[in-house]
């Protein structure tokens, strides 16, 4: 084997070890987000229906609540007359639908990780924030004490 062969075997041998350390180093690193959210772990605590909204919410339904097809159908929450029942929501988010996870403790599932949790407090949170904006006019609010109800009839 020449000199030149061996130098381009120990530069493959080389780039491949650098690219596997980077690789173990990329997998084990934590997600460096400045905010909690459904691929973070890290405690989120507001319960700012609003703020659960933005930070966890609307990666998939959108910034204008107006849903997104792609890899899979997010529907819009916008004008949605689903949204009629409050309890229809808590229980979506709860339990989850189709392609939402569940958020609720008895139900998340974590997909690599620990489950996004959200409290009954802040389902209540978000689901009246959500009823009550992007065109939703539904004024009556769901409470934590209803979300804990619903949760504990959900199988």
């Amino acid at each position: 084997m020449s000199d030149q062969s061996r130098g381009t075997r120990w530069l493959c041998v080389g780039v491949a070890c650098c690219l596997g350390l980077t690789a173990a180093v990329l997998m084990e690193a934590p997600a460096l987000a400045h905010t909690a959210g459904i691929l973070n772990s890290a405690p989120f605590d507001t319960t700012d229906g609003q703020q659960i909204y933005k930070h966890i919410c609307r990666g998939c339904h959108m910034q204008d609540a107006s849903g997104a097809v792609g890899a899979g159908h997010y529907p819009a929450l916008a004008k949605n007359p689903t949204l009629a029942s409050r309890q229809y929501m808590a229980l979506t988010i709860l339990t989850g639908r189709r392609n939402m996870p569940a958020f609720g403790a008895r139900h998340a599932i974590g997909f690599g990780g620990p489950a996004a949790v959200l409290s009954e407090t802040q389902i209540a949170a978000v689901t009246n924030y959500v009823r009550s904006h992007f065109g939703n006019h539904y004024k009556d609010q769901i409470t934590a004490a209803e979300v804990e109800a619903i949760d504990k009839k959900a199988q």
